[in-house]
């Protein structure tokens, strides 16, 4: 400070100088005055200085003064701040606080506690400079605050070396509950279906049709008026709910019991009725969540009904599914199926069909039934295909031999991608989930692409299809294929290696026609066997070399029973045909008495696969969909990156103990 005060113009040393200047000019000309006025000059810088030092002294003063009075208004304000206030250590400790903030937590002692102990609910991490709000919001003795903090760095503090963090606790408990209020508040939109009206209307006698229709319209109407909502039935099996968003967590803790409800009606009915529901909830507007509905039981049905979908904005929850889908005997939609298939494949260039990866015989073999259709519309096409899998290598040597025309016929996805134009047609079958797809950037390609599957729905789907033929009830999309095939022509001309193919898909979906299998399952193995399939050679295309039966029967002598009535096996290497070898293993458990379902863990690469097998009282395929799978109710599977064999074990199990539990609560 005083540096800056010497050089200061406005100090009078500019005077000082410029009259030492005169006094030597003077002392030139009268000596004796000029040693006068130096004496004088010499009183002037004195009386200058001491007013400089005087003043500096004043100033100093003024500046301490003002900084202890500050210091009081700060003391003062922290210590009457109107809202809570603590400060705290770098480990999270408390180091101090007021008065407001004592009686907010309502302890005593808290003085150097850990605050994440007195409030375990509290965030801690989040206290950082990374958090780019400033605040966390804590709920505190049924209050809620908004958290601001401060973070400061003690660089002098001898108690504290590291930061101090300051948390200043504003109350925002009214906030919460309008916002708590005006959630509650907003309209949720239910569509209800009957899966199955037009089979119970059939096949229930007519005396007690109207008991039946009156029981589903009371249940239905009662499970409306119990959630104050308002319900319109605009056709026969169909119905309109709008409730208010609050009861709809109350619903999903009953799990839909509705379903239980409408399934249990007995009224003269010869077959179960089945009941399906989507929801749509916390749309921006009741259009939004009635769009939302209307996804949500597109995903319901095609999942195979007897279930309830709740769709908020891209998040799916999925209740109920756990019986087997009905098998659908009207055979209208197949033919209208394969009309508008002939039709698309007329208007297309080439065919290019893809079914999941790590293919499999019912992927395969549905894949060379498109690719017939293709032929007998005259029109070239192509299976895309990344490897030849130990599921479909018998096969593929089977195509060496008696069908080398095929071999053109399949192709990489590589060249796929170079081949394929907006005027081709792509065809997936036996899945509609596009990150399982052998190439799912060929979707992108093309302006048509048409889905064949038979696995329920999942919450993956593929994007805007031009055509759709997912149908559950189905065993196999080799059946599905068969069926579009037959009413593509007048004559089906099928070569004998592509029927066998197709009957290959049913066998190995059916597992010998033992499972999911119905009417028109045989239907369809009819049609394929007059085509010129033969039993034997589809036999030959299941058989196995010598070492993996050995490695399927250590995985079935290792294997431990769960719940007294599941098979868990494990197979502890990675090869080519694990995923092949789990699967047939999972199935070969199930012939164990007392055995219901049945998973076999395998590593696939870096991740672990599971295979799910089930004899229809177990959900095999809701398991799964809890690990991120998916699949049938008897037949399902997932894969699990990340985690080592023991850990998926424990998820697999304590997956298993959730589905069990809820039924039980059931």
């Amino acid at each position: 400070m005083k540096g800056k005060h010497i050089f200061s113009l406005k100090d009078g040393k500019v005077y000082l100088i410029f009259i030492g200047v005169l006094i030597a000019i003077i002392s030139y000309y009268q000596p004796v005055l000029a040693v006068l006025l130096a004496l004088a000059l010499v009183y002037l810088i004195y009386k200058y200085v001491r007013t400089i030092r005087d003043r500096e002294r004043e100033w100093t003063r003024y500046i301490e003064s003002l900084t202890e009075e500050f210091d009081s208004v700060t003391k003062h304000a922290v210590f009457n701040m109107p809202f809570p206030l603590v400060m705290l250590n770098s480990d999270y400790t408390i180091s101090w606080y007021n008065t407001r903030f004592f009686d907010m937590l309502g302890q005593e002692d808290i003085l150097n506690q850990k605050i994440g102990e007195l409030l375990p609910n509290m965030d801690i991490e989040k206290l950082s400079k990374d958090n780019d709000k400033g605040y966390i919001y804590v709920k505190c003795n049924e209050e809620h605050y908004k958290v601001y903090f401060n973070i400061v760095e003690s660089k002098k503090s001898v108690v504290n070396k590291g930061n101090t963090i300051i948390l200043y606790w504003v109350r925002d408990t009214d906030y919460i509950r309008l916002l708590k209020d005006y959630i509650d508040e907003k309209m949720v939109v239910c569509l209800a279906y009957i899966d199955n009206y037009d089979e119970v209307k059939s096949n229930t006698p007519e005396a007690s049709r109207p008991l039946v229709f009156a029981e589903i319209d009371n249940i239905i109407n009662h499970f409306a008026s119990t959630y104050n909502g308002l319900i319109r039935k605009y056709e026969n099996d169909k119905y309109i709910i709008v409730f208010e968003n609050k009861f709809l967590k109350e619903v999903e803790g009953k799990k839909f019991d509705i379903l239980d409800q409408i399934r249990e009606i007995d009224k003269g009915n010869t077959i179960s009725i089945t009941l399906s529901m989507g929801i749509g909830a916390n749309g921006k507007n009741p259009n939004e969540n009635h769009e939302f509905a209307k996804a949500a039981i597109d995903i319901a049905l095609g999942r195979g009904g007897d279930q309830a979908v709740v769709k908020e904005d891209n998040k799916l929850r999925f209740y109920g599914g756990k019986t087997k889908a009905v098998e659908k005997r009207n055979k209208v939609k197949a033919r209208v199926i394969s009309h508008a298939l002939m039709q698309l494949i007329d208007q297309s260039e080439e065919v290019f069909v893809m079914g999941h990866t790590n293919a499999d015989m019912d992927s395969f073999g549905a894949s060379v039934g498109i690719i017939s259709a293709a032929r007998m519309r005259g029109k070239k096409g192509y299976i895309v295909l990344k490897d030849i899998t130990p599921a479909i290598k018998n096969i593929y040597n089977r195509i060496l031999t008696e069908a080398p025309e095929y071999l053109n016929c399949i192709v990489l996805p590589e060249d796929a991608e170079e081949m394929i134009s907006e005027s081709s047609l792509m065809v997936v079958v036996d899945n509609h989930k596009p990150s399982f797809t052998e190439a799912p950037e060929l979707l992108d390609l093309t302006n048509k692409v048409v889905l064949i599957d038979h696995h329920r729905r999942g919450a993956e789907f593929i994007k805007d299809p031009v055509l759709t033929y997912l149908e559950p009830y189905a065993s196999s999309t080799s059946e599905l294929v068969t069926e579009i095939l037959y009413y593509m022509e007048d004559k089906l001309q099928l070569t004998p290696f592509e029927a066998d193919a197709l009957l290959a898909g049913i066998t190995v979906d059916t597992k010998n026609f033992t499972f999911q299998t119905g009417v028109r399952t045989f239907e369809a193995a009819s049609i394929l066997r007059r085509a010129g399939a033969d039993t034997a050679n589809v036999r030959e295309l299941f058989k196995d070399d010598y070492d993996i039966f050995v490695k399927k029967a250590e995985i079935i002598k290792n294997s431990k029973i769960v719940f007294n009535k599941i098979a868990i096996g494990r197979l502890e290497m990675s090869s080519e045909d694990s995923v092949l070898i789990a699967a047939q293993s999972a199935n070969d458990l199930l012939n164990i008495n007392g055995i219901e379902a049945s998973f076999v863990l395998t590593l696939t690469g870096e991740k672990i696969h599971i295979s799910g097998r089930s004899l229809g009282s177990i959900s095999v395929q809701l398991i799964l969909e809890s690990l991120g799978g998916g699949g049938h109710l008897t037949s399902a599977g997932t894969q699990i990156e990340g985690k080592t064999m023991d850990q998926v074990e424990k998820m697999l199990i304590d997956a298993i103990d959730d589905y069990l539990k809820e039924g039980e609560k059931k």
